[in-house]
């Protein structure tokens, strides 16, 4: 289940405070991602309700 357009809009990334996108993580799940490319951290969507901890996000991979 996706996070609702105007709930993605409102959310900002906690570590860095730049905006969330749409995502899907490498399991299938949805997930948001942050779109600055100096934190990139994916936080996992359970139940459509967004866990926006740092401690539970996925840290993004080498590039």
């Amino acid at each position: 289940m996706a996070v609702e357009p105007w709930v993605r809009e409102v959310l900002r990334c906690p570590a860095c405070r730049a905006e969330l996108a749409d995502g899907t993580g490498p399991d299938g799940a949805p997930e948001l991602v942050c779109t600055s490319a100096e934190c990139a951290l994916a936080y996992p969507v359970t139940d459509g309700i967004p866990v926006l901890l740092v401690d539970e996000a996925r840290r993004p991979g080498p590039r």
